[in-house]
């Protein structure tokens, strides 16, 4: 199954359980941006974008930033 196609159980895309937060990081991730200039961007620490990171792969059924990144490009969540 190809993750552009994964949904929920409730018929809505997988990004739309991810907090407005997670949404953003997300979208930063799949930019290219690393989790250390995400961090910098957001005045956030580098472990907190990092738990960031693991919660959007664990509610995305994802294992890495590649599957993520396709699945935003996919969807038409990054330019």
């Amino acid at each position: 199954m190809r993750a552009c196609h994964l949904e929920t159980t409730f018929g809505k895309p997988l990004h739309e359980n991810l907090s407005d937060r997670e949404f953003e990081v997300m979208r930063m991730i799949a930019s290219g941006k690393t989790v250390k200039e995400i961090a910098e961007e957001l005045s956030l620490s580098v472990k907190t974008i990092s738990t960031y990171r693991t919660r959007i792969l664990d509610k995305m059924n994802m294992k890495n930033n590649a599957q993520l990144t396709h699945y935003t490009i996919q969807n038409k969540l990054v330019n």
